[in-house]
């Protein structure tokens, strides 16, 4: 059995993708599959094993997690 080759995981590609549908463009099946076949979690895997900590806004306040809700 060959095992599937991952394509390098596409950091622009996987941003558009979740801008359209934030924007409402795009539906949340659609975002789904390009964010898996653009390599989420490959890049996903890649900040875990570099031990990323979350990033924080660009003033230097933390970033709040907990209260964003999705709107579909």
């Amino acid at each position: 059995m060959k095992v599937m080759e991952h394509p390098p995981a596409a950091p622009a590609k996987l941003l558009e993708a979740w801008m359209a549908w934030e924007r409402g463009e795009a539906l949340p099946g659609r975002t789904m599959s390009t964010l898996k076949t653009g390599g989420l979690r490959i890049l996903l895997e890649r900040l875990v094993a570099e031990g990323d900590a979350p990033a924080a806004a660009v003033d230097d306040q933390p970033v709040d997690t907990g209260s964003w809700t999705p709107v579909v």
